[in-house]
């Protein structure tokens, strides 16, 4: 066989056993569903939800033969604390509480991205915050409804499959989305496993057949005739009244990251918060179990402990032999209150430091700190905003190239070139009168949008803004009747013989 033979030949051979696109779907479904970073992801939503392993304890104890049993008549407290919530909030709250601005020089783009990114948009932004932190990464979705509108949607984390083309993961290959509804087969409710696998030339949807997600092996991916085996990313009518199917040049499912390497905050406390839990609830169950301590028994009458303990705690008092000897003492269990205090702090300080948050009821807010001591006990939480924050900005820059492609299309003008800037107005607590005296200070050196939207005291700097031309043209007004000015005359010089 000469060389061009053989080279076919392993071509042929392996074009033959390429796996196709749903095979390869079925096993990226796999290895998801079996996954850690999905399993972080549903750890980070239930922990916010103060759904913590704490919940599911028991007591247990050593039964006959060594076996470990439950001990049901022992006391089983279960208190829960939430630090994650407080501390996603608390990232969500400084970086995004107030508005964030869109700035850009060209009035008409400007009013345009005002009509895109509005308030419902600026919410949405916070909830995708709070999705990245809670599971390393959250997916915002760019669609067109039912009438025709421009939307965004935020989808689960722990739904979305990305297919990158690069290891830094800054763009999509394509996009496998694995989700459940709830439909009637009959009048029995059940659930059925749909997916979605977007690409560049469409959409491929099946339905799970056998087995469920998370046995995707024994499942068989049927093609989805409710919702169409294939569709493109979405539908225009033209001039003509016809229905034209089109596709972005880009996959339409935007990553907003936690941080660079898509990590959750549970990932990093998960061990403390459980520690946290475990210890507080362990201390609650000797609290109640110190009244029933060890007893020591001499010459008791009864038939057996049970009935020793159900005596004392009913009757309170238990009978024994006339012996001298006979007696019921007790054997104190003294908690060691300070090293389970000490343990305890450094538990709670431990979940900050790592989590980079504030404890708020921490000693250095005991009396109301300077200036320069809140930047300092804000720097973990600004250090991680920061890091939110570029992730956020390279994430709406490629939401923008959706925007401008869709102002394109509806409008005929190109603002792709045009410069915009994100600004996030962080919420720290400051000292009003220093920053205020700064804003003014900065007057003629920075722009007033940017002094504006750094006032302790605005919270849409837009408004702000619309707020001060009007007051300014008003004062021009009352000046111009007052002063006899006009537009069109200038005012007259009177000299010292005129009169």
């Amino acid at each position: 066989m000469s060389t061009t033979e053989e080279i076919n030949r392993i071509i042929e051979k392996g074009a033959a056993s390429a796996m196709t696109d749903e095979e390869i779907v079925k096993q990226e479904i796999y290895d998801w569903m079996s996954s850690q970073e999905r399993k972080d992801m549903i750890i980070g939503e239930r922990y916010y939800r103060n759904k913590s392993d704490i919940l599911e304890r028991k007591r247990m104890t050593i039964g006959d033969g060594g076996a470990m049993i439950e001990a049901t008549n022992l006391a089983n407290n279960k208190i829960v604390h939430g630090f994650l919530r407080k501390l996603v909030d608390q990232k969500a709250g400084y970086l995004l509480s107030k508005e964030m601005s869109i700035q850009t020089k060209d009035k008409v783009y400007d009013e345009l991205l005002t009509g895109i990114f509005d308030k419902g948009f600026k919410r949405l932004l916070k909830s995708l915050l709070k999705e990245s932190i809670k599971k390393g990464r959250a997916w915002l979705h760019v669609y067109y409804d039912e009438e025709g509108h421009f939307r965004f949607k935020k989808l689960p984390s722990e739904e979305i499959i990305p297919l990158w083309k690069d290891a830094a993961h800054t763009e999509l290959d394509a996009l496998i989305r694995v989700y459940e509804v709830e439909a009637y087969e009959g009048k029995k409710k059940t659930t059925i496993q749909k997916v979605e696998f977007w690409h560049s030339k469409g959409v491929n949807r099946y339905v799970i057949g056998k087995g469920t997600l998370a046995v995707p092996t024994t499942s068989e991916l049927i093609p989805d005739v409710e919702l169409g085996e294939f569709s493109s990313h979405f539908n225009v009518i033209d001039s003509a009244n016809q229905t034209q199917a089109l596709n972005w040049e880009r996959i339409p499912f935007i990553c907003f990251k936690y941080n660079e390497d898509e990590m959750p905050l549970i990932s990093l406390l998960k061990s403390q918060i459980d520690e946290y839990d475990q210890k507080k609830s362990d201390n609650s169950n000797n609290l109640e179990d110190l009244p029933n301590s060890i007893y020591v028994i001499r010459g008791y009458e009864g038939s057996d402990l049970g009935e020793f303990r159900r005596n004392l705690s009913i009757l309170k008092a238990v009978k024994v032999s006339a012996d001298d000897n006979s007696g019921v003492d007790t054997l104190n269990l003294e908690i060691d209150t300070e090293a389970y205090k000490n343990h305890m702090d450094m538990t709670r300080n431990d979940i900050y430091e790592f989590g980079r948050g504030v404890d708020t009821q921490s000693d250095s807010f005991a009396t109301a700190p300077s200036g320069e001591a809140l930047k300092f006990l804000y720097a973990d939480l600004d250090m991680d905003a920061n890091d939110i924050e570029n992730e956020f900005q390279a994430a709406l820059e490629q939401l923008l190239w959706f925007v401008d492609k869709h102002i394109f299309n509806t409008t005929g003008n190109d603002f792709s070139e045009k410069t915009v800037n994100f600004l996030f107005n962080r919420d720290i607590v400051i000292n009003e009168s220093q920053v205020i005296t700064d804003a003014k200070n900065s007057v003629g050196i920075v722009s007033d949008e940017t002094i504006l939207a750094n006032h302790p005291w605005v919270t849409d700097t837009r408004e702000e803004l619309k707020r001060k031309e009007a007051e300014e043209k008003a004062a021009m007004d009352r000046a111009q009747e007052y002063g006899g000015l006009t537009d069109d005359k200038p005012p007259v010089e009177v000299g010292a013989g005129d009169q």
